[in-house]
């Protein structure tokens, strides 16, 4: 019990009849009953004495040093009443059901004479909730799986302790853990036991037990284990091997517990409608070689799916597809082709029109490529016994253009003529010019004559136009030229009247039509044509009319002309052309002795 007055400091004391009144109230006025530290399980009543006999002033109770009400009146406070003797001066707390908020320190107080109390300490213990084991009741347990069994006991005060019971042992090994929750009184907590497969019996119980001082007998939570497997599946299939096209009996044998609910097939991952018995019949093809059957059983605990591919012989089938190539001339070409069949099959590489078998892999690599390279190629693969597929693709050449014209080309005197360039480039060529006399034309009209070119699929067609068919077209040589990045190639061509007898014309005169034809050409060029035209390559070439001597020569002299040693750029006058060309008549034909060196 304390007494207390207070004076105010520097002041003079002046007791009044009041103030001596309170100071022997104060002097007189002493608890027989105080509360006292309590232990409580919350839900039960506490009661609190407080006794001050002789006292008739105000009595003040608190909770944490917050006023609860005065005297009797808690009416803020439905669960606290005041109850004892008042005559004796009794003022008891009474709190009917604790909870956890009565968690604190309790003092009561006698204002006028300005005593209070001890603080005492109720303790409120808070049971768990009922401990739940995470799957309860029943546990369903894969066979030679762990157990893994959680147990949670929640709002406890304090935290509750946790054991795990199976057979009456307590088994030992769970881990544990705890959580305060937020009124910072109440705890939960979790345990984990963990026990291994040779440890497990199928339909045995283990119990969860939460206890702290508020039940300490526990509570308990019990599940049941029962270990259960997932189907056993077995997945045959008749008859193996089968040939493309037959009929095949897969059939599904399976053993569950719990029992099986449902069967469900799939090829290829794709699910196989209006299937659902534990059998299945179909006619086999490749893609069964490769997309495997599957059988899944399904039990209440789950499914097992087992898949198998069919030994299904069938004829070669594309995996991977050749690509047609195009390649600059003396690089390497390297095809790609690949198949599949079963039984294993043998790949061959051949040009088309060509017996030769070029590889017998599934690359073909073509060294250093020349022009005659150039063509159709066939990936050719065989099942034995089953069958046979092939595959084309094209090598494309990159290099100088190829004119494969008629050299002699008719036409009707006094009618429109036309005499054709044909010309194969790949690249196409950059350009095409067509030389006779002294004019160079490359397109669009000069004249009587007009130059006209069109692509096609096979290559590119140069015509050149005559409006009107004069004696002198018989006789003029006309020359067709066609370049592109990698080189250039020349046609020579003559016109010739329709119906005419092939006579032998004298071989002098072609000499002299095809030198003043060059000359003339040049002479126009030093006269400043155009600078596209400087660059232009002449061929000197003459045609004998006898036919085996006429081609032999046509050849070799094409030949000579458009190898880099050979090729007549145009000179800078006239007379360094005669200077540098020496025409000699051997045997009726033209040769060239003496060729400038390329500039």
């Amino acid at each position: 019990m304390k007494c207390v007055w207070r004076v105010p400091q520097n002041t003079s004391i002046i007791l009044r009849f009041e103030s001596i009144t309170n100071i022997i109230i104060c002097l007189s006025t002493v608890f027989t009953q105080q509360p006292t530290d309590l232990v409580v399980v919350a839900g039960q009543p506490v009661t609190l004495p407080c006794s001050i006999p002789g006292y008739h002033g105000m009595v003040l109770w608190l909770r944490d040093g917050m006023a609860l009400g005065v005297n009797r009146d808690l009416s803020g406070y439905p669960r606290y009443d005041i109850v004892g003797d008042h005559s004796k001066g009794e003022y008891y707390l009474l709190i009917q059901r604790t909870e956890i908020q009565d968690d604190a320190f309790f003092e009561c107080q006698a204002i006028q004479a300005a005593i209070r109390s001890r603080p005492a300490r109720l303790t409120v213990l808070v049971p768990p909730d009922d401990p739940v084991i995470v799957g309860a009741p029943v546990v369903s347990l894969r066979a030679a799986d762990h157990l893994n069994l959680t147990c949670h006991a929640d709002n406890a005060k304090p935290a509750a302790a946790i054991i795990w019971i199976r057979n009456g042992l307590v088994l030992s090994g769970a881990m544990y853990s705890k959580t305060l929750l937020r009124d910072g009184k109440r705890e939960s907590t979790v345990s984990t036991l963990y026990l291994s497969p040779s440890d497990i019996e199928s339909g045995q119980q283990i119990t969860c037990r939460a206890s702290n001082k508020a039940v300490p007998n526990g509570k308990d939570a019990t599940v049941t284990i029962d270990i259960q497997h997932l189907p056993i599946v077995n997945l045959t299939m008749e008859p193996q091997p089968a040939l493309e096209g037959n009929l095949v009996r897969f059939h599904c044998a399976a053993k569950a517990n719990p029992p099986i609910i449902y069967y469900r097939w799939a090829k290829g991952g794709n699910v196989i409608p209006d299937t659902s018995a534990d059998t299945y019949e179909v006619l086999v093809d490749h893609s069964f070689f490769t997309e495997p059957v599957s059988c899944e059983v399904t039990n209440a605990l789950g499914h097992t799916n087992v898949s198998r591919n069919v030994d299904v012989y069938f004829g070669p089938r594309m995996a991977a597809e050749p690509q047609s190539l195009q390649v600059d001339l003396g690089s390497d070409a390297v095809f790609n082709c690949a198949w599949t069949g079963n039984p294993s099959l043998t790949i061959v590489w051949m040009k088309r029109g060509s017996g030769v078998v070029l590889s017998n892999k599934n690359t073909l690599t073509l060294k250093g490529v020349k022009q005659e390279d150039a063509g159709k190629y066939v990936c050719r693969a065989v099942v034995p016994r089953v069958g046979a597929g092939e595959k084309e693709v094209s090598l494309t050449v990159n290099g100088p253009p190829t004119i494969s014209s008629t050299q002699t080309q008719q036409a009707l005197y006094g009618e429109k003529g036309q005499i054709k360039c044909f010309i194969r480039s790949t690249p196409p060529p950059d350009r095409i010019a067509w030389s006779w006399k002294e004019t160079v034309l490359e397109s669009g009209t000069s004249g009587r004559y007009t130059v006209e070119t069109v692509s096609t699929e096979e290559g590119v067609i140069s015509t050149l136009t005559m409006s009107n068919i004069v004696p002198a077209d018989f006789q003029t040589i006309y020359n067709c030229t066609a370049w592109n990045s990698f080189g250039s190639d020349t046609e020579i061509i003559r016109l010739k009247e329709q119906g005419e007898d092939n006579c032998i014309p004298d071989r002098n005169l072609g000499v002299v039509i095809l030198v003043q034809s060059v000359l003339s050409v040049f002479q126009r060029n030093l006269k400043g044509v155009g600078s596209a035209k400087k660059d232009i390559r002449v061929e000197i070439v003459h045609k004998d009319h006898n036919a085996a001597r006429q081609s032999e020569e046509h050849t070799n002299i094409k030949q000579m002309m458009v190898s880099e040693s050979s090729i007549i750029q145009w000179p800078r006058d006239t007379l360094q052309l005669k200077k540098h060309i020496k025409l000699h008549h051997d045997n009726g034909s033209l040769r060239p002795t003496e060729l400038p060196q390329k500039s």
